[in-house]
Order: structure tokens, then sequence, then C-alpha cells
């Protein structure tokens, strides 16, 4: 079977309980990448879509953002020049039959009150962007227009003028069939749509609009794009066997040469010696493994599945025309989204209520002080050209920043600086002590963050 890279997109209607939903859908689905429109933002900060192993990207600046992008472990790098509160864009690298490709991926909301025609002046900067610099696009978006082209049952002036638009770039309609994207009573449309660059057409795959409920008037979408993302992989220190760990180092601190450490050069390769034994030694018995599935953040419970039961029935029936069932549809839907709100408040305060020690709860508030806009980005270079990747970004601020700087290898502290003389060695063994180091080791957490020299105290 093919690699493919999984896709969601979805309005979430900045909604508590359709956030819940959709955090459900991508965990239980393995989804790579979301494309997120209305999502749920409350005190200057985006909710609900805290999944482990994924990131959220969003454009930073004043307003509240209305489109986003959720996206597993992968190589992603921002468009900050071709974002705004409406549109986030980011380049991913993907591999696609043993070959680098690189693509740009779109989640757009064009607002239904904006005076001016789809699409934004963003969106049409980064098509002609992704055409000079030969790049592939995806775009996914709630349009709020309506064409009979992507499967609406009419045509309006917004729809007009985003197929006009179309027409004159090289994007195409990925929708398949005319399944309605959108359902609010007796009223069914097609207004969540997906756009391509042309060269993708064939590699489109897994195209659905399901049934399940997503507890807003807009249906997820679900498609898949052939190719792969690179593994990532991780090491996870409580999973080392710490039997055959001690047996390694044991050996391994064995075959160290002897060496007179009385001057830095020799103490500095002794250092070495001993740190390599800790880390081939770690290394060893602690494999590389794949980042697992995120966690689900809702509590699923028999009354959750009874009411996600009941409003798949009235939807059903619904479809088939049935319109005296709308009404015991909405009732229900709204009965489903009020368990799902009780669940995932549920869900917070039994995890709170879990965080009885000082390095838990500082760790919790580390993260909830955490903003996640701020992240490193494309730049623009003074020539007008965009960073592409964080090499290409750092290599800029440094020559803005450090101008006719140049790297240097850190050189031999001269013999001179590194005499030392018997009273110094006489003052240090009465201040570095078997006991003293020992007792510094375990005053630490035995899984603290480790250095630069890559060694945490449980390796000691």
């Amino acid at each position: 079977m093919a690699s493919t890279i999984s896709f969601i997109q979805a309005n979430l209607q900045h909604s508590i309980a359709t956030s819940g939903i959709f955090t459900r859908t991508v965990g239980d689905k393995g989804i790579d990448m979301a494309l997120i429109q209305e999502l749920w933002y409350h005190k200057d900060c985006i909710r609900g879509l805290n999944i482990t192993g994924y990131t959220l990207y969003s454009a930073g600046g004043k307003g509240r953002p209305r489109a986003c992008i959720l996206a597993r472990n992968m190589n992603i790098w921002v468009l900050p020049k071709f974002s705004c509160r409406d549109v986030i864009a980011v380049l991913v690298k993907y591999n696609e039959d043993g070959a680098e490709r690189r693509l740009v991926v779109c989640s757009a909301y064009p607002p239904h009150d904006s005076e001016d025609p789809p699409p934004s002046r963003e969106l049409e900067e980064l098509m002609r962007y992704c055409e000079n610099e030969n790049l592939y696009l995806i775009v996914g978006c709630d349009s709020n227009a309506h064409h009979t082209a992507w499967g609406s049952t009419n045509c309006n002036g917004r729809g007009e003028a985003l197929m006009e638009f179309l027409n004159s770039s090289n994007l195409e309609i990925l929708n398949w069939g005319n399944e309605s994207t959108f359902c609010s009573g007796s009223r069914q449309e097609v207004i969540d749509i997906i756009l391509g660059s042309y060269g993708l057409l064939e590699s489109i795959t897994g195209w659905e609009v399901p049934l399940e409920p997503s507890l807003s008037d807009h249906r997820h979408i679900l498609f898949s794009l052939r190719g792969s993302m690179p593994v990532h992989l991780i090491r996870n220190p409580r999973g080392t066997n710490w039997g055959s760990f001690q047996e390694d180092l044991r050996e391994k601190l064995k075959r160290v040469p002897e060496m007179n450490m009385k001057d830095e050069a020799r103490l500095g390769l002794a250092v070495h010696w001993v740190q390599q034994a800790f880390i081939t030694a770690y290394e060893d018995n602690c494999p590389l493994r794949p980042v697992t599935k995120g966690r689900k953040s809702l509590r699923w419970t028999t009354e959750l599945e009874s009411r996600r039961r009941e409003v798949r029935r009235l939807f059903n029936r619904c479809r088939a025309d049935n319109l005296n069932s709308w009404e015991l549809y909405r009732e229900a839907q709204w009965k489903y989204r009020k368990e799902v709100q009780k669940a995932s408040k549920e869900t917070w305060r039994t995890f709170c209520s879990s965080i009885n020690d000082l390095p838990r709860s500082a760790g919790l508030h580390k993260a909830l002080s955490r903003d996640p806009k701020i992240r490193l980005g494309s730049l623009v270079a003074p020539f007008g050209e965009c960073t592409q990747s964080k090499g290409e970004t750092l290599d800029l601020l440094l020559a803005t920043h450090f101008p006719n700087s140049t790297v240097m290898e850190m050189g031999a502290v001269p013999a001179a600086a590194c005499h030392t003389k018997s009273l110094d060695w006489w003052v240090t063994a009465r201040i570095v002590t078997y006991w003293r180091v020992g007792w510094v080791i375990d005053s630490f957490a035995p899984y603290k963050s480790s250095g630069m020299d890559g060694i945490f105290p449980a390796l000691l």
C-alpha cells in the first residue's frame, strides 16, 4: 500500500464542544495535517487544539485569528509574508517515490461579511509565489461562496468572483462529487472546498465527507496526498534498560586509558572519554522510537456514545428529505454538544486534581504560560526572496545583526593560562569531594533535561 499524508478540513464555529469532537477525530484517524477555520479563541489564545505530538500554526499580530493549521511533528516552515488572521500558509517538505518535494499548505477563511470579493490579497500573492518558485499548493477553506462548479445548488457574486480567479490561475477544485459540506436546518450546500495545483490532481486520494456528527454546521472533509513524511524518532529515557546500561557502562569505563590529568588537555581528553562512554551506553539501551499518536483530550463515555448515535441517526433521516426530522436533529445535536462540553470540563478537572507535587505543577505553569504564536519563521531577505528553512533564517539574522563576522573554531587555551600550582589542586580537593558531587547529583530529578553534554541525572 502506498504511503499517504492524511488531511482534514474543518470549521469549528468557535465552539468548545466542536473542538473536542474534532480533536477526537484527529486522534482516532491519525490525521497528519488539519486545515481549520473559525477556531475557538478565548482570552487571547487559541483553545481546545492541544494534542500531544501536534503543533499549531497561526498568524501572529493583532486581531482574532480565524484560520490555523494543526500538524503532526513534520518538517514545516511558516510563511508569515502570506499569512494574516484569515490566512495561514506553511511550507512542507515530504517524500514521494524517493524524491524530496516541497508543498505549500494553506488554511483560509474568506469572511462572508467582507466588502471585497474572494480571494484575499494574501491568497493571491501566495498563489503567485508558488507559481514563481515552482511549488505545489493546497488550500482548504470555508469559501462562504456558492457556485455549481464545486457542487453548490446555485451561484452568487462571491462564487462568480472566486471562479473567475481560479480560471486565471493553475489551481483546480479538488472536491469530489457534490456531497453537501454545510447543513443548517433544511438548507444543504457545498461551501467548504479544497483547492490545489494542477500537478496534484493525480496525487489526491481517499476523498470523503464522513457522516460522523461534527457538532458544527460544517461537516469534516477527509482526503490524502500520496507521499510520506520523515518519521520523527525520539528516545524516551524512562524506557531505558537500566540493568544492561550499567553493565555496558562498566565495560566501557574499564577500557578508558590511564592518563595523567595534571594539565587541561589531558583532563579534557579524560572527560571526553567518560562522556562518550555514558552517551554510547545510553543510546545502545534506549533505542529510537517513533512518536506515539497524540492523546485524546476528551474522555469518551457511554452517554456520549449514545448521544452520538442518536445525532447520526437523525441526520441520516434528514438527508432522506424528511423535513420533520430537522427540529429533532437540532435538539439532539444541542444535547450532544452540552454533553461534550461537560465531558471536556470534567477531563480538565480530573487532570488538574492529579497534580499533587511541585515539579508537575511548575511544568504545567510553564506550558500554560508559553506563547505558541512566538515561533521562528520565514523572513524576507534584502533582495526580496523569502527564507525557506531554519538554517537560511538563522544565516540571515546572523548577517543582519553581526555583519562581516565569521565563525571561528575554538582554539586551545595557551599553556601559560593553564598552568596550575600545587596549592590549586589542594584547594580543589577540599571543595570537590565524592560526597559533595553525589549530593549535587541526587538533588536533581532523575529525568531533568540534559545540558549540552547530553547527560541527564538518571545516567549518573
